[in-house]
């Protein structure tokens, strides 16, 4: 997964970590309410060594050093049951040698000839007793014992206090900050973990690079999420000069190329799944057609859910069903969009049998008269998986483009449909990307930012 990858996750997927991470602070507040308070106190001594008859400042820089090598074995020496033991036979409860000594803890900072003996307690007072009471064990078993005088004379080591112990009065541990933060890490770190893994679950389609990993081959057209589809979905006429709008031509451009070395003039537009924008991309492509000067006429073959007459603006009463079974003369049907070359025809009474009616010789004879008049005819046509009309209508055509929107149909999904296709020796042209995100450089295949000020007047769709 790449950078650009997982930012794209976590934005899909921002909700989840957002409530991991609470979940980790919550958590580090528990245990800091469900563990006990503990107090730490500790003592600082100085340990020194001498000779005999120190007179000269070599004899105390030799003395000194010596105690920086001794002092480093004092530091066990502190926690040793020699020196813990005579504390517990003074304690008046019944504290062992054995729960007394992970209590205690000793260390020497670099080169110095000190000790710090520290001592956690749930009793700040008893805290600070115990670390005195350790510091006297310890000069006692350090001066007296181990470094035992010559007869008649002193020891030559001293050990002496530089800093006594103090009663706490904050708790050392838990530590609320440091334990919500750390919660809060674990909680984001998880949540990164869970939204990269729910991407890498996740076989939508969420941009183009999963679409050409499908197809092995660039897309067709790659046209953005827009927002505002549901209110003015034929862009191309009401806001020319957005990029949106631009996104369409793009499209169209694409589409004129395929006729360069293949027949194209009559392609369906599907889709794998239902709601994927395949009507408002034929019915844009088809306006963007017309505005080259062509003659474009725009089917509804959709004879089980048809939007394209209502998205036009058109009354859809009479179509090609209607046409089809004798009912009603093609020139009838088909009605002028526009001021340009485009026609429609609806998808006019919808039929008990659309996938028969759409197979039949007399789709064929249709398809093949309006080929003769129109230079583009494009077949607005239900989506692959769910029925089989798309694909039997594109064996009757030159070819079918597949629309795949960002976020709905799976990687899986879209290469079933193109196999349905192949599987009946229908031709497919590309694939067209919609409902991209516009965050980044794969929003609209030629870079624009989608921030274009909106200056065309509405154009009336329905004048002839």
């Amino acid at each position: 997964m790449t950078p650009l990858d997982l930012l794209g996750a976590l934005r899909r997927s921002a909700l989840l970590v957002v409530a991991i991470t609470l979940v980790g602070i919550a958590l580090g507040a528990a245990a800091v309410a469900m563990t006990a308070p503990l107090y730490t106190s500790s003592t600082l001594l100085f340990v020194s060594v001498r000779s005999a008859a120190t007179t000269t400042a070599g004899e105390l820089v030799q003395g000194n050093a010596a105690a920086q090598q001794k002092v480093q074995s004092y530091v066990g020496v502190a926690t040793s049951p020699r020196v813990l033991q005579p504390v517990v036979d003074d304690l008046d409860d019944e504290t062992t040698l054995s729960s007394l000594a992970p209590q205690v803890s000793a260390e020497t900072p670099v080169g110095t000839v000190n000790i710090r003996i520290t001592v956690v307690d749930a009793d700040p007072s008893r805290a600070a007793r115990l670390a005195g009471a350790i510091a006297e064990s310890f000069r006692t078993v350090v001066v007296d014992e181990l470094e035992t005088p010559a007869p008649g004379g002193t020891s030559l080591v001293g050990v002496e206090t530089l800093a006594p112990p103090v009663v706490a009065t904050t708790p050392s541990s838990p530590d609320l900050v440091v334990d919500l933060l750390l919660g809060g890490l674990v909680g984001l770190c998880a949540g990164v973990a869970a939204a990269a893994l729910r991407a890498r679950l996740d076989t939508r389609i969420r941009n183009r690079a999963d679409i050409e990993a499908v197809t092995g081959g660039p897309v067709l057209g790659a046209l953005a999420f827009d927002r505002d589809a549901g209110q003015r979905p034929l862009v191309v006429a009401v806001d020319p000069r957005s990029p949106f709008a631009e996104s369409f031509r793009a499209l169209r451009t694409s589409v004129q190329f395929i006729g360069l070395d293949r027949t194209a003039r009559c392609l369906v537009v599907t889709s794998a799944l239902p709601a994927e924008g395949k009507t408002t991309t034929v019915a844009n492509l088809a306006v963007a057609l017309s505005e080259t000067g062509s003659r474009v006429i725009v089917v509804d073959t959709d004879l089980r859910l048809p939007r394209l007459a209502e998205l036009l603006g058109l009354e859809g009463a009479v179509g090609v069903s209607d046409v089809l079974l004798g009912r009603a003369d093609l020139a009838d049907a088909v009605q002028p969009w526009g001021r340009g070359g485009l026609a429609v025809l609806p998808a006019g009474t919808l039929p008990p049998n659309p996938s028969e009616l759409l197979g039949s010789n007399r789709m064929a004879d249709l398809l093949g008269e309006l080929a003769r008049h129109y230079d583009h005819v494009l077949l607005d046509a239900p989506p692959l998986l769910p029925v089989t009309d798309a694909a039997v209508l594109s064996r009757l055509a030159d070819g079918a483009i597949v629309v795949a929107a960002a976020g709905r149909a799976t990687r899986g999904q879209l290469a079933t449909a193109l196999e349905t296709l192949s599987s009946l020796g229908a031709t497919s042209f590309g694939v067209v990307a919609t409902m991209l995100r516009p965050t980044g450089p794969q929003s609209y295949g030629y870079g624009y930012g989608y921030t274009a000020p909106r200056t065309a007047p509405e154009a009336d769709p329905a004048t002839a």
